[in-house]
């Protein structure tokens, strides 16, 4: 048996931090990782596609040249493997400093391997029993796999499996139009692959607004990402051109060839081989552990941080558990996770840059709001860059004055929609923006004028 002051069951984005917080401390930490360090977002999510993503738009710049006048001649050709090699080498940095890093401290010993729950303080791994009176569990989530008849017999690539692919697929199909789905799929388009996008549902990223998820819908078919909407993939099979994808739909094909299949159905937690009735954690019909507001689960002295409790599926909202759980227990700085106001982003060209609530959310309020929204097309900025595509949407309550929401879809939105989220978390009105002196030309300095057009919401 080795004893320890704290175990931390999987290397997410919250754990090197709070394993170095603890360490610093003086608590005697054990970390515990069974494959790779630093979770999805390393790996097989964020970053790697980022960086592919950014591939994939120099080669789209490259076929646009001629509108900037930059004449290339001949065609644009992918070489699939470099772009992978480029992807591997910006990974690898990450995943060589960070085990070393931790192993380096001598508060902190690494065990690689398989974490399981004997009883709630007790963890398995191999012939090893590791104990300790604080475990924080930190090991995200994977893509969820459909039940779709005829999986089992196909090839399939998910998120993961597609960081290894080297190779241009002729026709990707993709199941699932959500934040993976949609960010594939235009991707794709532009290394030079056809593209079908199958969504069950009437419309993409059906959480968003419906202006959001059509403007985001016109831009990949503007592109010519093939999109099916209404349309559920309830069978797949082999065939002599790669795979057959059968639909129920209430228009088109029920059927789609392609030469290679993505599913980008959702993510499920990775709970379910920890062991988690032997430590008496709660779970919920997902399989997400549930916590309170200070991320500690039912069991005293467990806490579930990041992808695993359900409370955000983001990197940044797995580092702020880290950093909650940190202040709560190190500080004495009471935060929680109610504190945190949601904001994400949505990588397509151009992205989408999100905070707060959605103009759907908050007209189910019932509260009096306000509203202004300006197309792309009027903010020079976008059209010295060639890409005026989208929209800018705030919604504030008309009696605090506060900003309640916003959805930034044009150039360098997943960077301008800081700005609200600044104003946001510091409680303060929405004048405070829109009286600022912004650079000209840019395209956060229409943001005030915005806010300067603001309209009941009818």
């Amino acid at each position: 048996m080795n004893r320890y002051d704290a175990i931390i069951i999987g290397t997410g984005q919250a754990a090197p931090m709070l394993a170095i917080r603890l360490a610093d401390a003086g608590y005697r930490v054990a970390v515990v990782e069974r494959h790779l360090f630093y979770g999805t977002c390393v790996n097989t999510g964020c970053i790697p596609t980022k960086t592919m993503i950014a591939s994939a738009r120099a080669a789209y710049l490259a076929r646009h040249g001629a509108e900037y006048g930059v004449v290339i001649k001949g065609p644009v050709h992918m070489d699939m493997k470099k772009v992978k090699a480029r992807k591997d080498a910006i990974v690898g940095t990450d995943n060589d400093q960070i085990p070393k890093w931790m192993e380096d401290n001598p508060n902190m010993t690494v065990y690689k391997g398989h974490a399981r729950f004997e009883d709630p303080r007790t963890v398995r791994i191999g012939e090893r029993l590791l104990t300790a009176d604080r475990i924080f569990i930190n090991v995200g989530a994977r893509a969820k796999i459909p039940p779709i008849t005829g999986l089992e017999e196909v090839n399939y690539l998910t998120n993961s499996s597609m960081m290894h692919v080297d190779f241009l697929p002729e026709h990707l199909v993709i199941i699932g139009g959500s934040y993976v789905g949609v960010e594939f799929a235009q991707m794709y388009r532009r290394f030079g692959s056809r593209v079908t996008l199958i969504q069950r549902s009437a419309r993409l990223l059906k959480k968003e607004d419906h202006d959001v998820s059509e403007a985001i819908r016109d831009i990949l078919e503007s592109e010519g990402v093939h999109v099916r909407l209404n349309a559920e993939c309830v069978s797949v099979q082999a065939h002599e051109q790669g795979i057959a994808a059968h639909l129920e739909c209430a228009d088109g094909d029920p059927e789609v060839i392609g030469s290679h299949l993505l599913l980008a159905a959702g993510r499920r937690p990775n709970n379910d081989d920890l062991g988690c009735e032997q430590a008496g954690l709660e779970v919920d019909e997902k399989g997400y552990i549930q916590v309170d507001d200070q991320l500690r689960t039912n069991v005293d002295g467990i806490w579930a941080l990041g992808d695993c409790n359900g409370k955000g599926a983001f990197t940044h909202t797995s580092f702020d558990d880290g950093e909650i759980v940190a202040a709560n227990l190190l500080d004495n700085d009471p935060r929680k996770v109610s504190d945190r106001i949601l904001t994400y982003a949505v990588f397509t060209d151009p992205p989408l840059g999100r905070i707060g609530m959605t103009e759907n959310q908050v007209r189910q309020t019932g509260r009096p709001a306000l509203i202004g929204k300006m197309p792309m097309t009027e903010v020079k900025r976008a059209l010295a860059k060639g890409n005026t595509r989208g929209f800018m949407k705030v919604l504030v309550d008309a009696e605090t004055r506060k900003i309640l929401g916003a959805a930034i879809l044009g150039p360098e939105g997943d960077e301008i929609v800081h700005l609200i989220t600044d104003i946001m978390y510091a409680g303060a009105p929405f004048t405070v923006i829109q009286r600022a002196v912004h650079i000209h030309p840019t395209v956060s300095e229409l943001i005030p004028t915005l806010l300067g057009q603001l309209e009941p919401l009818k």
